[in-house]
């Protein structure tokens, strides 16, 4: 176990540290593959639907008919959306703002 520095210590650390030589070495370590991996992160088309039409997840489930857990559910690919429900999602990826006047007008 590392016994904390003391302020002499410390000061004396900071004073030789170059905050930017660290980041690159750092830097240079990812790339390597030295340190942890970089993962890619993907959203599944319902939710860029969604996000493309301006919507919250309870906005959306409304104008679905559904729950916003269904939606939940939906956009992490537990479920899949009913007949009627792929049809709205169609139109909400064609035509968002078709979906943000309904919202609008109830």
């Amino acid at each position: 176990m590392n016994k904390p520095l003391t302020d002499e210590e410390l000061e004396q650390f900071e004073e030789t540290r170059d905050p930017w030589e660290e980041a690159l070495q750092g830097l240079r370590d990812v790339k390597a593959g030295r340190i942890g991996r970089i993962t890619k992160i993907s959203t599944s088309p319902l939710v860029s639907t969604r996000l493309k039409a301006g919507l919250s997840q309870a906005q959306f489930a409304i104008l679905l008919g559904v729950s916003v857990r269904t939606l939940q559910d939906w956009e992490q690919g537990r479920r899949q959306p009913s007949g009627a429900a792929r049809t709205l999602i169609a139109i909400a990826e064609k035509r968002p703002e078709v979906l943000r006047e309904v919202l609008e007008s109830t």
